[in-house]
């Protein structure tokens, strides 16, 4: 089969390792360093033998794909399809495990309603070693939804997963899983951002596990009023032991601030404000995240400002 994916960042590279011991791998990442080193060196995990796939420099690279995986931020979905517009074959679902919620709304607007699209949640964790090359426990489980995509595709794609060595299964209405994982990512991410530490620093903090767990709980207020059943009783609960998967590694947020890349904050706790208004409810935690982190990325724009040579 052959596979393409958009963002060869971590976890791209984790799933791309795996999907190439079964299919043709095609990956496609703007970073040309990045790109470089995965067409020289392939991708490991940990410390496996490498696994070479191809890397397209142009998304006419991946038209032919049978399989289109996302990988990107959600602040960079729209952007990153709108060269496949017309252009994939109608059948090939496009599928989307990234955090935050909107992403089949951004997948339409590029490629259009009729597009087969799957979302899914992972907690798969994966930390970068080198431009290819991620560090991973490989202890998390993906779950898989169709939403546009008939029920045969999404089992396609989930024997796939499976059969390329990655936990994975099926639902037949993905929406709890992804307000699920949007409880663990509102309460996290955001803060391991703001506190500069890895994720598993949170639980381990009085102060920061407080904030944490009072972002939980609003996230699931939030989901209750929209009258999704999340897959959990406990959020804190869930949220201690997704963090637990990846404790030893700051969230991708943290990341985008020191990198000047935006982040996901819009589609994260920015979503659970937009929701908590549609619905209602009151998201006062959520909203200070948004703000702190939008003040945040300003500042650090600011001073990059300053230091560029005159």
């Amino acid at each position: 089969m052959r596979i393409g994916i958009i963002g060869a960042g971590a976890m791209g590279t984790l799933f791309g390792f795996h999907l190439a011991a079964l299919g043709d791998v095609t990956m496609l990442d703007d970073n040309e360093n990045v790109a470089d080193s995965v067409a020289r060196d392939g991708l490991r995990v940990n410390d496996e033998p490498p696994r070479r796939v191809r890397v397209a420099r142009q998304a006419r690279d991946l038209y032919d794909s049978q399989m289109l995986f996302l990988f990107v931020k959600a602040v960079d979905t729209l952007r990153a399809l709108r060269a496949f517009a017309g252009e994939l074959d109608p059948s090939a679902p496009v599928v989307s495990l990234q955090n935050g919620i909107g992403n089949e709304d951004a997948i339409k607007t590029a490629l259009g309603g009729a597009v087969p699209v799957i979302l899914g949640i992972t907690t798969e964790s994966a930390h970068t070693v080198a431009p290819g090359h991620v560090r991973s426990s490989e202890e998390g489980n993906t779950i898989i939804g169709a939403m546009t995509a008939s029920q045969t595709t999404a089992r396609t794609v989930t024997e796939l997963l499976t059969r390329s060595g990655l936990r994975a299964s099926i639902v037949y209405d993905i929406r709890p899983h992804l307000w699920g994982k949007l409880v663990a990512n509102a309460s996290v991410n955001a803060l391991s951002a703001l506190l500069d530490c890895e994720a598993g620093e949170i639980p381990r903090d009085a102060n920061a596990a407080r904030l944490a767990e009072a972002l939980a709980e609003e996230t699931a207020g939030v989901a209750a009023a929209l009258k999704i059943n999340l897959p959990f009783v406990n959020p804190w609960q869930y949220v201690t032991e997704v963090v637990a998967l990846g404790a030893d590694a700051k969230s991708s947020m943290a990341y985008d601030l020191e990198s000047g890349h935006p982040s996901e904050i819009d589609h994260i706790n920015g979503a659970v404000v937009a929701f908590g208004r549609r619905t209602g409810t009151p998201t006062p935690y959520n909203d200070a995240m948004v703000r702190l982190i939008k003040a945040r990325e300003a500042l650090l724009a600011r001073s990059r400002l300053r230091l560029q040579p005159q």
